[in-house]
C-alpha cells in the first residue's frame, strides 16, 4: 500500500529542524501513514525513546495522539515507551492503557492501521504486552520484531528495535551471543546513517565491556554529538569510556549529564564522582558528595538514598580516609536495595576494621549476611576475609578472598562503579602485597586490571607489587599508566610520588 507522507526529521546541530522545538536527537526515517501534523511529534517520540527519554518521548506521542486521534504508530510509540529492555523494566498497565484510548480491543486496535507494516508494528506490542511471565513476553516480542524485519528489509527502525529485544531476553543480564546478534543489526544501520541515534546507542549497549569496548568506542564518540540535547547521550558514551579507563571522558560527559538534569544522588552524578576517583581528584569528588548530601532529605526516594550510599563507599574506600566526615552521615538505607543495604554495611565493616574496631567490624558482618544476593554475599564473604586477617588466621583469610574472588569473577560484567566497591582482586593483592608475598599479589592486580582496566588503586598496587617482586618492567609500566591516569590529581596523593620516582629512575 502506498504511504500517504514519507518523512525524514532532522535534529542535527545547526540544522532547521521542522518543529517548534528545536531538540537536537539525530536524525531517522520513519514513514508511516501519520498526517503532516501528527507525523512531526511521531517522529521526535522515537527520537527520545532511542535515547531511552521515555518520558520526554511518551509526550511526544502524545501531541502526535492529539494532532490525529486515531494515528495507531502514535499509541504504539507510547506503549512502547512503558518498556524497558536494557534495564529489564515493564508497565503493562501503562501499556495498556495506552493502546485502549485508540480502541478497547486488539482486532479493532488492528483495524486503526492501515498498512500491513504497521499491523505488524501493532502485532509486535501486543504481543509484548499479553499477560503472562515477562521472559516468556519479551522472547515473543522479538520474534514478532523479527518476522518484521524479515517482510521489511529495509526499514531500519525495526531492525533497530529487534537489536534492542535482542538485549532484553538477557533480562537485564548482558548475555554475550545476544547482544552480538544486536551488534550486527545496529551495525548496518549505523553505517547507511551515521547520524541515527539508536544506532549509536545500541552500539554501545553491546560492546559494553572491557573485552568488546574497542568495537564500541567509535560509536561512542559519536553519539554525543548525534544527540546533544538527550542527557542520556550524554552519560552513554561513557560505558565504553569506562569500561577502557578513560577516566577524563567518564569526568566530562556525565557531567554534561548530570548538569541536564535534575541534579542528586543519581545514575549520572556516581558516575561523576566515580571518573574524578579514578583521576586522582580526591578534593572534587568530596565536593561532588558533600553537593549530594542534603538532596535525599528534600526527597527522600529510595534510589537517591541508594545512590548516595554508594556515593559514599566509593569515595572512602578510594580515597582511604577511614576518619572523613562523610561517615558520621545519617544515611538510612532501610527502605533500598539490598544491594544498597549491603554497600553500606560493608563500608561500615571495612571502615571499622581500618580502625581497628574489631566489635564494630563483626557488628556490620552481621548486617551484611542478613541481606541476600549475589553481591551482599561476595561482600560478607570480604568482610569475613578481612576479619580473619585482622585476627591472625591468615590462612583462613585468604581461602575467604579467594572464595569472594572466585564468585565475582563469574557475575555477569556491571555496567559502571562496581557494586563490590572493593574489587575482590584488588583487595586480595593488597593482602598478598602486605602479607609479603609480592609475585601472587602482582597476579591478582593484573586480574584486577582485565576486570576494570586503569583503576586506579590496582595501578598502584600492580606497580608496589611488581617492584617487590623485581619485575622492573611490570612495575615501570604499570606506574606509567598510573601518572597517566593521574596526569591532574591532587598533589600528595598515596602513590603519585613512588610512582613519580620508580619512573625517573632507568
Amino acid at each position: 500500500m502506498t504511504l500517504r507522507h514519507r518523512f525524514v526529521l532532522l535534529f542535527a546541530l545547526g540544522v532547521q529542524a521542522p518543529l517548534a522545538a528545536q531538540a537536537r536527537l539525530g536524525s531517522i526515517q520513519f514513514p508511516t501513514s501519520g498526517s503532516a501534523s501528527a507525523q512531526s511529534p511521531f517522529l521526535e517520540g522515537v527520537l527520545y525513546m532511542h535515547s531511552f527519554e521515555y518520558d520526554h518521548a511518551t509526550r511526544a506521542f502524545r501531541r502526535a495522539q492529539e494532532a490525529e486521534p486515531g494515528f495507531a504508530m502514535a499509541y504504539w510509540g507510547e506503549a512502547l515507551t512503558y518498556n524497558h529492555p536494557i534495564w529489564n523494566q515493564r508497565d503493562r498497565t501503562a501499556a495498556m492503557a495506552a493502546l485502549n484510548r485508540l480502541a478497547p480491543t486488539r482486532e479493532a486496535r488492528r483495524a486503526k492501521a492501515p498498512t500491513e507494516r504497521e499491523r505488524m508494528y501493532l502485532d509486535a506490542v501486543e504481543v509484548l504486552y499479553e499477560e503472562g511471565p515477562k521472559p516468556e513476553r519479551d522472547t515473543a516480542y522479538a520474534a514478532a520484531m523479527e518476522r518484521l524485519v524479515r517482510s521489511f528489509t529495509d526499514d531500519a527502525e525495526a531492525r533497530l528495535f529487534l537489536a534492542l529485544a535482542l538485549q532484553g531476553l538477557s533480562q537485564g543480564v548482558r548475555v554475550v551471543p545476544s547482544y552480538m546478534r544486536a551488534a550486527a543489526l545496529a551495525e548496518e544501520v549505523f553505517r547507511d546513517n551515521p547520524n541515527h541515534p539508536g544506532a549509536a546507542h545500541y552500539l554501545i549497549h553491546s560492546y559494553d565491556d572491557p573485552t568488546h569496548a574497542p568495537l564500541g568506542l567509535r560509536a561512542a564518540r559519536a553519539y554525543s554529538k548525534i544527540a546533544p540535547d538527550a542527557p542520556h547521550a550524554q552519560h552513554m558514551t561513557t560505558h565504553i569510556f569506562l569500561a577502557m579507563g578513560m577516566w577524563d571522558e567518564v569526568v566530562s560527559q556525565n557531567k554534561i549529564a548530570a548538569d541536564l538534569t535534575d541534579w542528586g544522588p543519581g545514575h549520572y552524578p556516581s558516575w561523576h564522582l566515580y571518573g574524578l576517583l579514578q583521576q586522582g581528584k580526591h578534593g572534587a569528588a568530596q565536593a561532588q558528595l558533600t553537593r549530594a548530601k542534603d538532596l535525599p532529605a528534600n526527597r527522600p526516594t529510595a534510589q537517591r538514598v541508594a545512590y548516595l550510599a554508594s556515593m559514599r563507599a566509593h569515595y572512602v574506600i578510594h580515597t582511604e580516609r577511614w576518619d572523613d566526615a562523610a561517615l558520621a552521615w545519617t544515611v538510612d538505607v532501610s527502605r533500598a536495595s539490598p544491594v544498597a543495604q549491603a554497600i553500606d554495611a560493608f563500608l561500615a565493616g571495612f571502615v571499622a576494621d581500618r580502625r581497628g574496631d574489631r566489635a564494630a567490624t563483626a557488628g556490620a558482618l552481621e548486617r551484611l549476611r542478613a541481606v541476600s544476593g549475589a553481591v551482599p554475599q561476595i561482600l560478607a564473604t570480604e568482610l569475613n576475609g578481612i576479619a580473619a586477617l585482622s585476627a591472625g588466621e591468615t590462612d583462613r583469610a585468604l581461602g575467604l578472598l579467594r572464595e569472594a574472588a572466585k564468585l565475582e569473577d563469574v557475575m555477569p560484567v556491571e555496567f559502571g562503579p562496581p557494586d563490590v566497591v572493593k574489587p575482590t582482586r584488588e583487595l586480595l593483592g593488597e593482602t598478598l602485597l602486605a602479607l609479603e608475598r609480592p609475585a601472587e599479589a602482582q597476579r591478582e592486580f593484573e586480574r584486577a586490571l582485565e576486570m576494570a582496566p586503569r583503576r586506579a588503586l590496582s595501578l598502584r598496587g600492580l606497580g608496589r607489587a611488581a617492584a617487590a617482586a623485581g619485575d622492573r618492567a611490570a612495575a615501570t609500566r604499570a606506574y606509567e599508566l598510573l601518572r597517566e591516569v593521574w596526569h591532574s590529581a591532587d598533589a600528595g596523593l598515596p602513590g603519585l610520588e613512588e610512582a613519580r620516582r620508580f619512573v625517573a629512575v632507568r
